[in-house]
């Protein structure tokens, strides 16, 4: 069996080697580590060293992309998050979460388009409430979210997400309407899109997973299914911000994305907003986190901080 107790860990395993593994398997990097724990690279490679020789195994490999854990490694992640999420969660939480001294750097799950809704206005709040902390972000396929959460490599997941895993905690922050993108240069749309062309043009829709199901805006189709209205889809991209540049050298394609998003494509002079002919419901924005840092005092901080930042944003 693999487990941390089994490996002698509570008995003879120094305990303050615990956060170095943790964060070493976070940033795959020793001076990043030593920056967020506070230490000299030099204490951070010793422990280390201590690791690799308690355990019997590397752990960490160096690569051009940086340290990458061993399978050792990834056996042992789960359970040392364990630990720590109950020191931190069930004996620490009393103590809080100093922003102002606390040096660490969080992790958030984002899209390309949560970056460009979310990170300007969180980078702002965050170096003024905790000058020490940094961000982190990382772009991660649909079904890989609880773990990274789990594994506390992310600390939230942050957009409108499709097929939630089920056991994360979630808060909605917002929500947003749809529009419809276009280019400039089309002719056969005026100043009001037709809900005939709507369905007679070729669309471009956004999908995490690469599922049509699974778009961004896939509600346009089911709540039109028994309208007898059917788009024609012409390109499925996990991409958000690549569409413009795509409408832009191919003008018959349309797109149908949130109005900020579109705001923000109109400033390209290929692009226009024109409102989307059929009714499309708004889609919530929200925050999400595994239960196991559901008491974490650094996790309940940030998940405050994003809701303050975002709880009055409205359209």
């Amino acid at each position: 069996m693999n487990s941390i107790h089994n490996a002698g860990l509570t008995s003879h395993l120094d305990l303050n080697l615990l956060p170095v593994f943790d964060t070493l398997i976070r940033v795959r990097n020793v001076s990043r580590a030593a920056e967020e724990l506070d230490m000299s690279q030099s204490a951070v490679s010793h422990a280390l060293k201590r690791l690799r020789s308690f355990f019997g195994d590397p752990l960490f490999l160096k690569t051009g992309s940086g340290m990458q854990p061993t399978p050792r490694a990834l056996e042992l992640l789960a359970p040392v998050s364990s630990v720590l999420a109950t020191v931190r969660g069930e004996l620490l939480v009393r103590e809080g979460f100093d922003a102002a001294s606390a040096r660490r750097s969080f992790g958030l799950c984002l899209t390309d388009m949560g970056e460009l809704i979310f990170l300007p206005r969180l980078i702002a709040q965050l170096r003024r409430a905790a000058p020490g902390c940094t961000l982190r972000t990382l772009q991660v396929p649909m079904h890989q979210i609880q773990a990274v959460l789990e594994s506390g490599e992310a600390d939230l997941a942050l957009g409108s997400l499709h097929s939630v895993p089920e056991g994360l905690f979630q808060q909605q922050l917002f929500a947003r309407s749809f529009v419809t993108i276009v280019n400039r240069s089309n002719r056969t749309i005026g100043e009001v899109l037709s809900r005939d062309q709507f369905f007679a043009m070729e669309h471009i829709l956004v999908s995490l997973s690469g599922r049509i199901e699974d778009a961004y805006d896939a509600v346009i189709d089911e709540g039109n299914a028994q309208g007898n209205g059917s788009r024609r889809v012409y390109l499925t991209t996990p991409h958000f911000l690549t569409v413009p540049m795509i409408i832009e050298q191919n003008p018959d394609l349309i797109a149908t994305v949130p109005r900020e998003l579109a705001t923000k494509f109109a400033t390209y002079k290929s692009i226009r907003m024109v409102e989307t002919p059929v009714r499309v419901p708004p889609f919530g924005i929200r925050q999400f986190w595994h239960p196991r840092f559901q008491h974490d005092a650094a996790n309940m901080w940030l998940r405050k901080l994003v809701k303050e930042t975002f709880d009055t944003d409205v359209e």
